[in-house]
């Protein structure tokens, strides 16, 4: 696989850490939105698949994440970490000017995709979203009553075990030190409970063809409310929906993973041919 490049893009919020997987003559780019807590560095394995298929692949720690400035874990609106993909788009734009652009976002990452569909839907050939968080997710609104009764948000960080099958998996995210293993904040909560509505209000972003992928076994972001929200979120548009028996919340990280790749890619394959 090509080495990875890093690149540092003034954001919303400040510095944003920018990853590229280089692809030497690209048939398309691919922008990455990962989940709450992680980093863009968790989807190396995504991002080689996506260059052996023949992109070129981009994406940012999110503000508060990774190697990005901030308060850990803290993103007081959604709008501005949408505003903040657009900012690495137009670098992937600069170096790649003349060929199509896919979105593919993960868990808190599909909600900022989804709303980044929303707002720049045709700029994009498709959008893959995994274990999204969209519709009615009770979590944030869940926390945040708990808070009001306590004073303060409980500290109930993500088991390692709710991410994959695969047990080492969920050892190297434990043992990641730019991974979040502390309590929900209150701002990002609120933030949150406000894009999900936005999102729920914002209309479908059809004809922009759609994937979700979810595991069945996902207790983190259960897939029966992703899929009022995404089904919302495509409208009359294509929607292929792929659900994977037994799998849990990170079906890239899962033991069927060379399944779930040979879904995206047939998707994409047939999305780039049209």
């Amino acid at each position: 696989m090509t080495d990875a490049r890093d690149h540092t893009l003034d954001g919303t919020r400040g510095t944003i850490a920018v990853r590229e997987w280089p692809h030497p003559r690209p048939r398309y780019v691919a922008l990455l939105a990962h989940g709450y807590g992680e980093h863009i560095g968790r989807y190396a394995p995504v991002a080689e698949v996506l260059t052996a298929h023949g992109a070129a692949v981009f994406g940012p720690d999110h503000t508060g994440h990774g190697r990005s400035a901030g308060e850990r874990v803290v993103i007081e609106d959604f709008e501005d970490v949408v505003t903040d993909v657009r900012a690495v788009a137009e670098l992937s734009r600069t170096a790649h000017p003349d060929v199509p652009a896919v979105l593919v976002g993960h868990s808190m990452g599909g909600l900022i995709a989804a709303r980044y569909a929303q707002r720049y839907g045709a700029t994009l050939t498709a959008l893959v979203l995994s274990g999204p968080v969209i519709g009615p997710w009770e979590t944030p609104a869940r926390l945040l009553a708990e808070a009001g009764r306590h004073g303060e948000v409980p500290d109930v960080p993500v088991s390692p075990a709710a991410l994959s099958r695969d047990p080492a998996v969920g050892a190297s995210y434990a043992a990641d030190p730019l991974v979040w293993h502390g309590p929900m904040k209150r701002p990002t909560l609120k933030a949150f409970v406000r894009t999900l509505a936005t999102v729920a209000d914002g209309g479908s972003v059809a004809p922009l063809p759609l994937l979700w992928l979810h595991g069945d076994d996902d207790r983190l972001v259960p897939s029966p409310g992703s899929r009022t929200g995404v089904r919302r979120l495509a409208g009359d548009g294509p929607l292929t929906e792929r659900i994977y028996p037994g799998a849990r919340h990170e079906v890239f990280h899962e033991t069927n993973k060379a399944e779930v790749f040979a879904d995206l890619i047939r998707f994409l394959d047939g999305v780039l041919a049209t």
